[in-house]
């Protein structure tokens, strides 16, 4: 028992940190690069898409989406409370190109849709959305019940 039961013991504890590492790199959101070539495949383990950068300040929440070779005329942006929803299209490679001159093909193509969790309630109505150069910005103005306020403490 000695033997068996100290290399399964340690097999185990092996196993444990290596799911803690895998665990962890999830968390810091880079564990998506690799799984890029089937980002748009049913049924598999895709990566968010469009890539985006959210940032605040006293008055506005602004997302930058990495979007480069979207059909622009194909850009949906929607806000529903807390939630902010882009979608659109990939435009794919011409269909005039035959197979055979085809040397690689790693960009993917096709409809998209990305909904996110803004950091603040937002003006819906006020929203504006700009595609310039492959990025998609948007600024979306805060709803005044999410801006902070200055409190005045009166001394009793």
């Amino acid at each position: 028992m000695g033997f068996w039961t100290l290399d399964l013991v340690g097999e185990m504890e092996r196993m444990r940190r290596d799911l803690d590492r895998f665990l962890d790199d999830t968390r810091s959101s880079t564990w998506s690069l690799p799984f890029s070539r089937i980002s748009f495949l049913p049924g598999r383990a895709a990566r968010a898409y469009p890539l985006i950068n959210i940032g605040e300040d006293e008055n506005h929440v602004y997302v930058d989406a990495l979007a480069p070779g979207v059909d622009p005329d194909s850009l949906n942006v929607s806000v529903t409370g807390d939630q902010l929803v882009i979608s659109g299209n990939k435009k794919p490679l011409p269909d005039s190109l035959p197979p055979q001159a085809i040397h690689r093909s790693e960009r993917s193509a096709g409809p998209f849709s990305r909904a996110t969790t803004l950091p603040a309630g937002v003006d819906s109505d006020k929203v504006d959305a700009k595609y310039c150069n492959g990025v998609l910005q948007i600024t979306l103005p805060k709803a005044e019940a999410a801006k902070p306020r200055q409190i005045r403490v009166s001394v009793a």
